[in-house]
């Protein structure tokens, strides 16, 4: 810990657990370490990256006191430590501008993840830290996963274990102080942020229309994200039957083209299938155990070289909303309506 520390303050960069996935560190006010993330991910560089700290007295050298509002306290207290990301006006010439991608706002959370709090308290500055992996990969959800993608490219590897959530953290902005927008869903629902602020409008997210000059006001908004190397499409219909018998048609149908097929699926219909590869994506009853393996699922269909998939649709609530955000994202929005 001490040694990764150290590495921070000195400009490296290292990754490092949370809650939520990995994260690739470095000195959020220090110009060439963060542009460091960037070249190690081969991120573009309009994509802002989120700033993490560990101590919300750390948010007033970051943020004008006056931004932060009576809501956002309601949040913070609610929610940090926490996969909670809230984007502030940033204020001006504190952090690098590579951390802003060039906006006047910057995304700030506290994560939840003992490993994460030391490292920061430790290094005793703002760290920024995307996903710790090859942009548009899917991010890591364990030590391993980092060094598949970013051996011999990054200072330093914390290895903490499996994370929790497994997707990444929810992204808000307030209009007002009577109005939320949800840049991008994650671990924290639309129903606890409407629990958290009574009486505030909680804006949901649309599916992304981002035309590709457009510059994205928070990570994970623009691009292809958490893909794997074969191709891959989303399945929705009415009953789980109708999804099931299309798919494994589709299925049989690639097998006789040469391809290597594979099936995202749940607990729950895994039986159901024939592939070389079909993968029981934790269970529809439990939302949180598909967001925790999901990545994993899809890193493996790598693994076992699979070049042609499909993966059966979720219920887009709750938590769901964030699995199928991610979802859309590995497939291209590649979607089957049967």
């Amino acid at each position: 810990m001490t040694q990764a520390a150290k590495l921070l303050r000195e400009g490296e960069t290292v990754a490092f657990p949370t809650e939520t996935v990995y994260g690739l560190g470095a000195d959020a006010t220090n110009t060439k370490a963060v542009d460091q993330i960037y070249k190690a991910k081969g991120r573009p560089s309009d994509n802002p990256l989120i700033v993490h700290i560990a101590d919300i007295r750390q948010l007033n050298d970051l943020v004008a006191a006056s931004a932060i509002t009576s809501s956002h306290r309601r949040l913070m207290e609610a929610f940090w430590p926490g996969p909670l990301t809230i984007v502030f006006p940033v204020k001006e010439g504190v952090l690098s501008p590579l951390v802003t991608a060039g906006l006047s706002t910057v995304g700030i959370r506290i994560p939840d993840h003992p490993v994460a709090l030391e490292l920061l308290k430790e290094a005793g500055c703002p760290v920024a830290a995307p996903s710790a992996n090859s942009s548009g990969r899917p991010s890591p959800t364990l030590a391993v996963h980092v060094r598949e993608d970013l051996e011999g490219k990054i200072g330093g590897l914390l290895d903490g274990g499996p994370t929790g959530v497994g997707v990444e953290s929810t992204v808000i902005q307030m209009v007002d102080d009577n109005e939320l927008y949800i840049l991008r869903p994650g671990g924290i629902t639309a129903e606890s942020l409407r629990a958290a602020l009574p009486g505030k409008v909680v804006h949901e997210p649309q599916k992304e229309t981002l035309h590709e000059s457009e510059a994205p006001r928070a990570p994970g908004m623009k691009y292809t994200h958490y893909a794997p190397q074969g191709a891959m499409q989303i399945v929705m219909g009415d009953t789980p039957q109708a999804v099931a018998a299309w798919i494994q048609q589709d299925l049989d149908a690639a097998k006789l083209q040469g391809m290597r097929t594979g099936v995202l699926t749940y607990e729950e219909h895994a039986a159901w299938y024939q592939a070389d590869l079909v993968i029981a994506c934790g269970s529809l009853s439990r939302p949180e155990t598909i967001a925790r393996e999901l990545y994993g699922a899809l890193r493996r269909f790598d693994t076992e070289g699979i070049t042609y998939m499909n993966a059966e649709a979720c219920p887009e609530e709750g938590l769901g909303q964030a699995i199928m955000n991610r979802m859309y994202k590995a497939a291209g929005h590649s979607l089957v309506q049967v």
